[in-house]
């Protein structure tokens, strides 16, 4: 279990959809994200088709909801309260609340909004409860993905775990000299230390470019052993297929 947790993957590590071909699973949940935020507000059968997808999906992988939570709470909050100011500001017919009055459209309009933003957000959960990051890198690149976007992901994966220990040792020094904010006058420590984390970050990133150059780096990377093992089998196109023949439809028709 402790390399699931580390790799980020989650659920049944042996199911049909941990097992399915990495461009499979990015080509199906992005369609589903992709079907779900160009539907139109009030075409809510398109949005229950995306939603019952992804509980299928869940339900394979042995993916809990509690998990699917967890992850998807450090987004979705972020865009639901933006969302929440759609009823002020849409025209129509208003609707009393108690002390305030929103319009009818802007309710509709925020449901529409929340619906997507959650179909998007657990998309891209499931993704990385099924398959690890790595993997995720190799299917872009057999999908011919930029290169260049795919080194920077792979290095920012790489030396997100560096960063981060990086913070939480800044975190513990701060509080072993005694820092305990009481009101926001007091937060300007942590500006300093957020430059302070910056710069670290810029200098540690021209210092592992600089060690590249020396080693011969001269820009692409070598394809590895795996990525070229990668091939599409019949699950995968069953997956596919059964998700084409579930949303596409309903899309049209709308």
């Amino acid at each position: 279990m402790s390399g699931l947790h580390e790799t980020g993957l989650a659920g049944n590590p042996a199911s049909r959809v941990h097992r399915l071909d990495p461009r499979a699973k990015i080509v199906g949940l992005a369609g589903i994200t992709v079907v779900g935020v160009s539907t139109p507000p009030g075409l809510w059968p398109v949005l229950a088709a995306c939603a019952l997808a992804l509980v299928a999906i869940a339900a394979t992988a042995q993916v809990g909801p509690r998990l699917i939570w967890q992850r998807a709470r450090v987004v979705l909050p972020l865009v639901l309260f933006v969302a929440v100011f759609v009823p002020f500001v849409r025209g129509g017919e208003k609707v009393d609340l108690g002390p305030i009055a929103v319009s009818r459209d802007g309710l509709s309009t925020f449901l529409a909004v929340g619906s997507k933003a959650l179909i998007g957000t657990v998309s891209a959960v499931l993704l990385s409860a099924t398959t690890s990051f790595p993997d995720v890198l190799h299917g872009l690149e057999r999908m011919r993905a930029p290169r260049l976007l795919t080194l920077i992901a792979a290095f920012m994966y790489r030396y997100l775990f560096v960063i981060g220990g990086e913070a939480r040792r800044m975190r513990v020094a701060l509080a072993a000299r005694g820092y305990r904010p009481r009101h926001a006058l007091q937060a300007s420590a942590i500006g300093r230390v957020a430059t302070a984390l910056f710069l670290r970050t810029y200098d540690r990133g021209e210092r592992v470019y600089v060690a590249m150059l020396a080693r011969g780096y001269g820009g692409p990377a070598h394809p590895t052993p795996r990525l070229r093992a990668l091939a599409f089998g019949r699950a995968d196109v069953v997956f596919l297929a059964a998700l084409i023949a579930t949303l596409v439809p309903l899309r049209v028709v709308a």
